[in-house]
C-alpha cells in the first residue's frame, strides 16, 4: 500500500456523506450554500437541530446545505430552500451573496469546515415550511423549523449560526446595501484550530 492509498480512502469514506472530502488541512470540508429567509415582519426561518452524536445538544442555523458538483452557489440556494422548506424560489428571488464565512466544527463525530456563501430570500410570513424535502439523514438530526424574530433569537437559550446571525437578521430586514460582509473562520466552542474537541 502506497502512502496516497490511505488518504484515498479516508477521503471517500465519511458517516457525513459524498460531498464531504478530505482537505488538506485533514478536515472534512465542503462548500454550502445558505438562504436567509426573511419575511415582512422582520423574521428569519430557521431549523433547529441536533447532532446524533450529541443529541443533549441543539442550535439554531440557516436554511442551506451542500452544493453538488456542477451547481452554481445560487442553484444551490434555490434547490436547497425548496428541499428543506418547500419555498419555490427563481433566481431573481435572491439577493446577493450577503454573508460569507468559514464554519469549523464538529458533526457526527467528525471535525468539519463548511465554506458557507449566503443569500437572502423575502417572502410572505404566510408561507408554512414543509419537510417534504427533508433527506432520511435530515430527518434524524434535524428537529423543527421556526420563524424568529432577532430580540427572540437572542432571547432563546440555544446556540446559533453564525453567533452573528440577529445582528445579521436586523441589519438586512431593513434592506441590503450590496455589502458583502466576510466574518472569516469562525469555531464552534468545542473546537480549536487542530481539529481537536476541547
Amino acid at each position: 500500500m502506497t502512502s496516497s492509498e490511505p488518504m484515498a480512502a479516508a477521503s471517500t469514506s465519511s458517516s457525513l456523506g459524498p460531498d464531504w472530502v478530505l482537505g488538506e488541512d485533514g478536515l472534512r470540508h465542503r462548500r454550502a450554500a445558505r438562504v436567509l429567509v426573511l419575511d415582512t415582519a422582520g423574521r428569519v426561518l430557521l431549523v433547529r437541530g441536533h447532532d446524533a452524536d450529541q443529541p443533549e445538544r441543539s442550535w439554531w442555523f440557516t436554511v442551506g446545505g451542500g452544493i453538488d458538483a456542477g451547481e452554481t452557489d445560487v442553484e444551490a440556494a434555490l434547490r436547497e430552500v425548496r428541499e428543506e422548506a418547500g419555498l419555490d424560489l427563481a433566481p431573481e428571488d435572491l439577493e446577493g451573496p450577503v454573508l460569507t464565512r468559514a464554519g469549523i466544527f464538529r458533526f457526527l463525530a467528525e471535525t468539519c469546515r463548511q465554506d458557507e456563501v449566503f443569500f437572502v430570500a423575502r417572502v410572505s410570513g404566510e408561507h408554512e415550511p414543509t419537510r417534504d424535502g427533508w433527506t432520511d439523514v435530515e430527518r434524524d438530526v434535524l428537529d423543527e423549523m421556526r420563524w424568529l424574530t432577532a430580540a427572540e433569537l437572542r432571547a432563546q437559550p440555544l446556540e446559533v449560526f453564525p453567533p452573528s446571525l440577529p445582528d445579521v437578521v436586523e441589519r438586512l430586514t431593513a434592506g441590503w446595501d450590496g455589502t458583502v460582509v466576510h466574518l472569516g473562520v469562525e469555531n464552534d466552542d468545542d473546537v480549536d484550530l487542530d481539529g481537536a474537541v476541547t
